[in-house]
């Protein structure tokens, strides 16, 4: 595995904007070499909901935010439903900063154990620098990334602790997009039960803090 930052001591920084500007220069990330580019964040970073994607996809290529594509509209869509702003009351971030090459015909993969990996330092340090109150992963990648844990279809919609934080498994929208059943038991009725209780929690979190 590549040596990453993290890999230094002291390898904390004092500000997003700091971050930001040593990710937009790497180029010795295990992705570098695939002619893709660094995708960071959107939203607001005073947010106190935070949502974890898991690799840019095409567009968020060439964008160079995350979830602007379809399954970023149906992310946007599913927050609207319960008076989420994605710009304003939501900060969106990757598991993984550069979108893995396709093969096969495809435009891209899922990210390797080892992409994950390396990239889960900047994750971790982006949380630490937002301090976000909820974390929401969407799939199995940052899921892992996070939590050490897979298996999406178990997990989600369980609040898990970490550093201090709730953190709650989602599914993907891409999967939701693959699967648009709304019948009862569908992943898009179980979103919308999960999107609801991170709305009720959300809620009770801003209570106790005013």
């Amino acid at each position: 595995m590549q040596k990453s930052l993290f890999d230094e001591p002291d390898s904390t920084y004092s500000s997003l904007d700091e971050l930001i500007d040593v990710m937009m220069k790497m180029d010795d990330d295990p992705l570098a070499n695939a002619g893709t580019n660094v995708v960071i964040c959107r939203g607001n970073p005073q947010a106190k909901l935070m949502i974890v994607g898991e690799a840019p996809g095409p567009q968020e290529n060439i964008q160079g935010k995350p979830f602007v594509g379809r399954s970023g509209q149906l992310l946007d869509q599913i927050l609207q439903s319960v008076n989420f702003d994605s710009e304003q009351d939501v900060f969106i971030s990757n598991s993984v900063f550069r979108m893995p090459p396709g093969e096969g015909g495809k435009n891209f993969r899922k990210p390797t154990n080892d992409e994950i990996a390396y990239y889960k330092p900047y994750l971790f340090e982006i949380i630490r620098l937002i301090d976000p109150e909820i974390v929401l992963l969407t799939g199995n990648v940052a899921t892992q990334s996070l939590l050490g844990l897979t298996g999406i279809t178990k997990l989600r919609g369980q609040w898990h602790e970490w550093n201090g934080r709730k953190v709650m498994p989602i599914f993907h929208p891409a999967y939701l997009l693959r699967n648009p059943s709304r019948k009862p038991g569908s992943p898009k009725s179980l979103m919308w039960q999960d999107i609801q209780e991170v709305r009720r929690v959300y809620d009770s979190l801003v209570s106790e803090r005013s």
